[in-house]
């Protein structure tokens, strides 16, 4: 623990009040306090840094989603263009990095700071080490926040730890903050790329010591607004007429640069959608097994919410694959199928307000609160089962920067019981001859290729499918029967699928 300074926040070597973080007290200009509070002595509200600070406030106090919360605080302050995509990297950037910034901030005090200080903390601590924001302007608006949300004794202690905090650069900060990389590779790791020991250590068993790092650092950038067009409903053109890039896997996707996804017709009349590129593709999957049986199929999509997968194959289910997929099998592979329609969608989700979602995601599909442990449909009655199971998330850290720090090791085991007991309960829905996809959004062992090889023993009427068979348009999916797609390796999210046909 470091010695207490005349500041009363501690710290050691270059990182008291001498160096570019004096900027932070005087000339702030246009970031400062000084400039700003004018007769009332307050400082002006900043929109932008408080719906980010707002936001990390709510994450810590009441477990809230980024990405659900985030959109609405933006649209509820009228924050667009340049307000609206500051106050997301502030939000998305911090919560990302909070790992490397709380260890720096730990040598710059001798006690944790309140959650609320610790919050604008951290904001600070963002802007100062990786945001082009000048360093004057950094200090200078966090505390003007600080004093107008917490007080003027915490703006004080906010002014002393950051004039420490912007002494030194990331690169040098990291270098005595993170363990030694020779001594203890996973905790260097987790502090240089801002990830907590265990998940660096599931992600390490999963993907390898070599390709580890890249994955870190992949997690850790922003992911590209992926749309999907919902076959018979919307168009790839249309959504390119709007503003997007034809995206490089899913035949259905589209890229957007910039602007808000709302604001194009297809995405506000539900015809379109935001889905990662990784989702789309797991659900095309399971379309191209060929079946053979009944004329018109039945399937189920078994924990449908919000909806994302409901809506692509509610679509495919109703319309058909005019896209095709894609190009030939590997040789001594079975051949995938476009599905050509007329097949018929049960989308059931265990929460009503996520089916609630769902039934604005699909069209034609029936939809219904159940829950899959306990199922409200018969044995065998379902051709085509997408069972995108409850999971750690660990795949989609990119798009739920928090969700790295609300889950810890010790809920694994929970999680996994829970994957298992679908997954025998989907197997018992699917009709021999049937095929059911096994999803996470996580590439993480015990829920992945665990859960499949126990339900393989489990189930000897169970043969799993070479999965990559049926996704020709994306390499790297490793060595199989399973599909792992990666962020490092595709730009999506880590999804894994397996694909399991029941013996006819």
């Amino acid at each position: 623990m470091a010695a207490r300074d005349d500041s009363g926040t501690g710290g050691r070597g270059r990182g008291g009040s001498r160096g570019r973080g004096d900027s932070g007290s005087r000339g702030r200009g246009r970031g400062g306090s000084r400039g700003h509070a004018g007769r009332t002595g307050k400082p002006p509200r900043d929109e932008a840094r408080n719906a980010a600070y707002d936001l990390m406030r709510a994450v810590g106090e009441r477990d809230a989603y980024a990405n659900l919360l985030l959109p609405r605080l933006l649209r509820e302050r009228g924050l667009t263009g340049r307000d609206a995509a500051l106050a997301t990297e502030l939000a998305y950037g911090t919560l990302r990095g909070q790992g490397t910034y709380d260890a720096i901030i730990d040598v710059c005090v001798d006690r944790r700071p309140d959650p609320d200080v610790l919050d604008a903390l951290r904001l600070g601590a963002h802007q100062l080490l990786r945001m082009r924001i000048p360093p004057h302007a950094a200090v200078g608006t966090t505390v003007d926040l600080a004093r107008l949300r917490i007080g003027p004794g915490a703006a004080k202690f906010v002014n002393a730890v950051l004039r420490k905090v912007g002494a030194r650069t990331l690169e040098e900060w990291t270098a005595i903050v993170a363990p030694s990389a020779e001594e203890d590779p996973v905790g260097h790791l987790a502090v240089v790329h801002s990830h907590p020991r265990w998940i660096v250590s599931a992600l390490r068993d999963a993907v390898g010591e070599r390709e580890l790092p890249a994955l870190l650092e992949a997690d850790n950038a922003r992911p590209a607004v992926t749309l999907v067009a919902r076959p018979g409903r919307a168009s790839v053109e249309e959504l390119l007429e709007a503003g997007a890039r034809r995206a490089r896997l899913s035949p259905y996707a589209a890229y957007l640069p910039e602007g808000d996804p709302g604001r194009i017709p297809a995405v506000a009349e539900y015809r379109a959608a935001v889905q990662d590129e990784a989702s789309q593709l797991v659900a095309l999957a399971l379309t191209r097994v060929p079946l053979d049986g009944r004329e018109r199929e039945v399937w189920l999509d078994m924990c449908a919410g919000p909806g994302g997968k409901a809506g692509l194959l509610d679509a495919i289910a109703t319309h058909g694959d005019p896209a095709g997929p894609g190009s030939p099998a590997a040789e001594g592979s079975p051949a995938p199928v476009a599905f050509p329609g007329g097949a018929r969608l049960l989308a059931a989700d265990v929460q009503h307000h996520r089916a609630r979602l769902v039934r604005q995601a699909t069209a034609d599909a029936a939809v219904i609160t159940a829950d899959g442990t306990e199922p409200a449909w018969r044995p065998g009655a379902f051709d085509r089962i997408m069972l995108d199971a409850p999971c750690t998330g660990l795949g989609a850290l990119r798009r739920r920067p928090e969700a790295r720090w609300r889950r810890g090791a010790a809920g694994v085991p929970e999680l996994t019981a829970l994957q298992r007991r679908l997954l025998d309960s989907a197997i018992d829905a699917l009709r021999p001859g049937g095929v059911v996809a096994y999803v996470t959004c996580s590439p993480h062992l015990a829920e992945t290729q665990v859960v499949v090889a126990d339900a393989l023993k489990r189930h000897p009427e169970l043969e799993q499918l070479d999965a990559r068979a049926f996704l020709p348009e994306v390499d790297g999916l490793g060595d199989g029967p399973h599909a792992q797609f990666w962020p490092h390796r595709h730009g999506t999210d880590a999804m894994f699928l397996a694909l399991l046909r029941k013996a006819g």
